[in-house]
C-alpha cells in the first residue's frame, strides 16, 4: 500500500454574529482539512490548526515527501518530514501542517487494520469523556455580564459540568464578567478563565489575586501571558493558588520539554492539530504523566480535530492513577457558532448531558460528508 494523493481543503463560513476574544474579532470561521489517499482505495482525513490559507500550501509542499510512501509508517514519515524542515520549521505553520498529515495517516492506519486509532495506541481506558463548554466570548452590543451569564446558564442546562470564560479585556471588566457567570451557574459548576495571552505577568497576577480574594473558585487560568515567556508563566504560577494552564501555542515534545522541566504549568493543553498530530501528542501525554502534570487537550476546529482528540483521550491515564476517585481528562467542546464543525461529518459528534462518546469505528471513527466540503469551499483570494 502506497500514498497516491494528498489534497487540501480550505473551508470558510460567515457567522451570523461576530464574536471576540482578547486578541481579535471573528466574523467567519475557517478550516483546513487534509485528505490522503492510497493506491488501494483507503482515504484518511486530518485537520490543521492555524490560518487555513497558510497551512494549505505548506501541506501541498510536503506532499512530494509523501507520494509513494507506505502510509502505515507514521513514525518514519513524521521524523523524515520534521528532519527535512528542522532548519526552518520546528514550530508554527510547518508543525501545524505536519499535524494534519499525521492525523490523516493514523486514520488510514486504523482503517487498514479495521480498528479505531485508540486500539493502535494501546487500547482504550474509557469509552466516553466529560466535556466542558468553551464559549462566553464577547459580542457586539449589550452588557457583557448579562449576556455572558445567560449563555453560561444555557450550558449548565445542557448538562455541562464546567464552562470556560474568555477574559483579557481589562482587569475590572474580567472581574465583573467572572462574578456574573459564577453567580449565574452557582457553586457546583466548574468555571475556568482563558486570557489568550492578553496580559503580562504583573497584570495576570493582579487579576488572579483579585479573583482569589472574591473566592470565585476558578478551575484554571489559561494562557495568562504570552506562550514564549515561560519565566512569566513561572512567576504567575508561583504567585497564585489558581492552577495555571497553557500549551495550545506550543509545538512537539521538544517544545514541551522546556515546559515540563521548568514546571511552568499545572495543566498542559496541546492541540492535536497543531502540536504534531497523534504521533507527537501521544509522546507529550506520556511526558506529562511522567512529570505528574495534567493533560487536557485544546480543541478548536471541526469534527476531525474533535475525533482525533477523542482517540488520544481514550488512552490517557487518569491524573490520579492510584486514587479510588481518579481524576479523568476532560474534553474542550467549543460551543461557539461554527457552521463547518459538524456539517463535514455524516454523523455529528454530539454530547449528551456534557458527555461525549469516543468513536469506535475504524481509524478516527468518522465519515466525511463531501457535499459539505463543496458547500463551504473557500473562494480563491486573488
Amino acid at each position: 500500500m502506497k500514498i497516491s494523493a494528498v489534497r487540501t481543503h480550505i473551508l470558510e463560513a460567515t457567522l451570523s454574529q461576530p464574536f471576540a476574544y482578547s486578541r481579535a474579532w471573528y466574523s467567519s470561521r475557517t478550516a483546513m482539512l487534509v485528505e490522503i489517499e492510497t493506491d488501494d482505495g483507503l482515504t484518511g482525513w486530518g485537520e490543521c490548526y492555524g490560518p487555513a490559507r497558510m497551512t494549505a500550501p505548506v501541506v501541498d509542499a510536503m506532499a512530494r515527501w509523501l507520494m509513494g510512501q507506505n502510509p502505515l509508517h507514521t513514525e518514519k514519515l513524521w521524523q523524515q518530514i520534521y528532519a527535512d524542515l528542522r532548519d526552518h520549521g520546528q514550530k508554527g505553520l510547518a508543525i501545524e501542517a505536519l499535524s494534519g498529515i499525521d492525523i490523516a495517516l493514523w486514520d488510514i492506519k486504523g482503517k487498514h487494520f479495521g480498528v479505531p486509532v485508540h486500539d493502535l495506541l494501546g487500547g482504550p481506558l474509557r469509552n466516553s469523556v466529560r466535556a466542558y463548554a468553551t464559549g462566553l466570548y464577547r459580542r457586539e452590543g449589550g452588557n457583557p455580564s448579562d449576556y455572558l451569564a445567560e449563555e453560561a446558564v444555557g450550558y449548565v442546562r445542557d448538562g455541562f459540568h464546567a464552562v470556560k470564560l474568555k477574559v483579557g479585556f481589562g482587569i475590572a471588566d474580567d472581574l465583573a464578567a467572572a462574578r456574573a457567570v459564577r453567580e449565574a451557574i452557582g457553586p457546583q459548576t466548574g468555571l475556568m478563565i482563558d486570557a489568550n495571552h492578553a496580559y503580562d505577568a504583573i497584570a495576570a497576577i493582579e487579576l488572579g489575586r483579585r479573583l482569589e480574594a472574591e473566592t470565585l473558585d476558578i478551575g484554571w487560568f489559561e494562557e495568562p501571558v504570552p506562550p514564549e515567556d515561560l519565566e512569566a508563566y513561572r512567576r504567575v504560577k508561583a504567585a497564585l493558588s489558581i492552577p495555571i494552564a497553557g500549551g495550545e501555542c506550543e509545538f512537539t515534545r521538544l517544545g514541551f520539554r522546556n515546559v515540563f522541566t521548568t514546571r511552568a504549568l499545572d495543566i498542559v493543553q496541546p492541540d492535536i492539530c497543531a502540536a504534531g498530530g497523534i504521533s507527537e501528542c501521544k509522546k507529550i501525554a506520556d511526558m506529562a504523566a511522567t512529570f505528574g502534570i495534567r493533560y487536557n487537550p485544546h480543541v478548536w476546529g471541526t469534527g476531525i480535530g474533535i475525533a482525533a482528540s477523542l482517540q488520544l483521550m481514550a488512552t490517557l491515564p487518569t491524573h490520579t492513577p492510584t486514587s479510588l476517585s481518579p481524576l479523568e481528562p476532560i474534553l474542550e467542546l467549543d460551543q461557539t457558532e461554527h457552521p463547518i464543525r459538524q456539517a463535514i461529518l455524516k454523523t455529528p459528534l454530539s454530547h449528551v448531558s456534557g458527555v461525549i462518546k469516543i468513536p469506535d469505528g475504524p481509524g478516527l471513527g468518522i465519515e466525511i460528508n463531501r457535499d459539505a466540503l463543496e458547500m463551504f469551499r473557500a473562494r480563491r483570494v486573488a
